[in-house]
């Protein structure tokens, strides 16, 4: 029996977009937008921010460094983490869970600039149980090891676990330790898949 769902944060209850913040980023720097939505989302870099390899501090100075980048910290910051827009439907659904009774809890490869900006811009993000980020781990999805701090946040383990996540690779993860899992695909593939769970009329 499901005791508690499992969200991912990106892609599922908020999308993103990284070349918003490379445009931003790129007007105050030596190097074009497109080289900069690499290096602020796929490079080695970004790994260790969000896995807390790095401070805030530290990720700025190597932004600097990197891009020639003339902005001030907070400017920077700013440029950086405003990149959300809330998955309504999504954001519904965790609601509708809540008042069901079901803790829930945000399970997210992220980091500190992302996190602080959507706590102060989405209330929603109040509404969970716990927080397993992985910047305050030391460790990202798919790393067993995070999954473990998930089920010792929970208290749950197993079928137990309801996990939502849009990366396959997550998932299967996920349900390489016995938890029930939903690829999201769409909200409306979710929810419909909450249905067949049961946890919604």
């Amino acid at each position: 029996m499901i005791k508690t769902v499992v969200f991912d944060l990106g892609k599922v209850l908020v999308d993103f977009d990284y070349s918003i913040a490379a445009r931003k980023i790129a007007a105050r720097s030596k190097i074009p937008a497109d080289q900069i939505t690499y290096f602020i989302s796929q490079s080695p870099l970004l790994f260790r921010f969000e896995t807390g390899l790095l401070t805030t501090e530290q990720f700025y100075n190597e932004v600097c460094a990197a891009t020639g980048y003339g902005g001030q910290p907070e400017e920077f910051g700013q440029c950086f983490a405003d990149i959300f827009v809330p998955i309504e439907p999504m954001v519904q659904l965790q609601a509708a869970l809540r008042r069901s009774g079901l803790p829930a809890f945000i399970f997210s490869n992220t980091n500190e600039l992302a996190v602080g900006h959507i706590r102060r811009n989405f209330p929603f993000f109040a509404n969970f149980d716990g927080y397993i980020l992985s910047y305050e781990h030391g460790a990202m999805k798919p790393d067993e090891k995070i999954y473990e701090i998930v089920e010792r946040a929970s208290g749950r383990r197993r079928a137990e676990i309801l996990y939502l996540d849009d990366r396959p690779e997550n998932v299967a993860a996920g349900l390489a330790r016995g938890w029930q899992v939903i690829l999201q695909e769409s909200p409306e593939k979710t929810i419909a898949a909450l249905k067949h769970f049961a946890l919604l009329d």
